[in-house]
């Protein structure tokens, strides 16, 4: 091994001697150059008198804590952001929401001249009478074809109508709500808006059924015939769960942000009397009710397949004019008249008191057996 003065690969061939040693601290061969490190500082190093001659590389762990801190600012990030949506989502319950207007209710009975016909057969009733061509069940609420308006697109268009037609059936075709066995399965389809008024109208809260004082006041009673369609169980029950249906839907924009689509439809029940019996009292007849439900849409409604219902439209017979069509419908059966009775007083003192409408079903709406 060479001495603390000779080049990494000895001495030169030919290298002299002697004289030169003394040089041989300040002499380089090029083997030595070759081998040598150097770095040239900056000008901001060559300035400073007190900056190292060889600039330190940063550390493992200064570059670890670098990318820890990275990781950390986007974690945060993520975690802020699904807060905000959260915040954002309409299917939360929310401190902001606004005030739906009550919905417009009219409730129309239709009282029959003469006695109720009925027959065994759900059938030969439906053949007799004007429901003869009309489909059953979902088959009869068909969509129209979907036209682009001047602010909604045609998919748009589409998810108005898809959303009116879920409402439609939920709301007139579904057996436990015409018993009024179910109700939610309509309150989820409505905008959350109209919770509170839905609830409010069948005499409930979020937590169950409500005392007297829960119950909606007189300026924003809402029947429940204006949400869905409720027939009286302990009066009646369906003979045949086909329901005979048939309607249009009209779309319509009511300003650039609001669509608007309107559901007119007939349906046609064929009933019975509730529990068991036998004999003249069990026979089958026929119950119609024209329903008109006017629904609007924004762009939340639309994205999430919700209904604003704003007004709803009935009319229904073979009713008597008596009673309380308002809460729920009692059809006459097989055999039965509506009477001479006169129908409830309307008190032109109170805004919201409900019109104490009645109308004359026309025999050509009742089966000819």
């Amino acid at each position: 091994m060479g001495g603390p003065g000779e080049p990494p690969d000895g001495t030169p061939d030919g290298a002299a001697g002697g004289n030169e040693e003394e040089y041989r601290s300040v002499v380089f061969d090029e083997s030595f150059v070759r081998a040598a490190r150097l770095q040239e500082c900056s000008a901001q190093e060559r300035l400073a008198d007190h900056a190292p001659p060889v600039r330190p590389r940063p550390s493992g762990i200064r570059r670890l804590s670098r990318q820890a801190l990275i990781l950390a600012l986007l974690v945060m990030l993520a975690f802020a952001t699904a807060v905000y949506l959260g915040v954002r989502n309409p299917d939360l319950p929310s401190v902001g929401r606004r005030n739906a207007d009550p919905v417009r209710v009219t409730v129309v009975p239709l009282a029959p001249q003469e006695a109720v016909p009925g027959a065994s057969d759900p059938e030969r009733l439906y053949a007799a009478s004007p429901a003869r061509g009309f489909e059953s069940g979902e088959k009869g609420v068909t969509m129209p074809p979907a036209r682009r308006t001047e602010h909604f697109t045609d998919g748009q268009v589409i998810a108005a109508l898809a959303a009116a037609r879920d409402y439609v059936i939920g709301s007139s075709l579904d057996p436990k709500v015409l018993m009024g066995d179910a109700t939610r399965s309509v309150r989820v389809l409505l905008d959350p808006d109209q919770f509170d008024q839905f609830d409010r109208s069948l005499g409930e809260t979020t937590g169950g059924a409500a005392a007297d004082g829960d119950r909606a006041s007189a300026d924003e009673a809402t029947a429940p015939l204006g949400w869905m369609v409720r027939l009286d169980p302990t009066r009646v029950r369906l003979a045949d769960p086909d329901i005979r249906v048939r309607g249009t839907f009209r779309v319509a924009e009511r300003n650039a942000a609001t669509l608007e689509v309107v559901a007119d439809h007939v349906f046609v029940y064929a009933l019975t009397r509730a529990g068991e019996g036998s004999g003249g009292e069990d026979r089958v007849s026929l119950f119609t009710v024209r329903r008109e439900v006017r629904m609007r849409f924004d762009q939340d409604n639309l994205r999430l397949r919700q209904v604003r219902v704003v007004s709803a439209s009935v009319q229904a017979g073979p009713l008597s004019c008596t009673g309380d069509p308002d809460q729920v419908l009692r059809p006459l059966l097989a055999g039965q008249r509506a009477g001479d009775a006169v129908p409830p007083g309307t008190d032109p003192y109170r805004a919201a008191s409900p019109a104490g409408l009645c109308g004359t079903l026309s025999p050509a709406a009742m089966p000819r057996l």
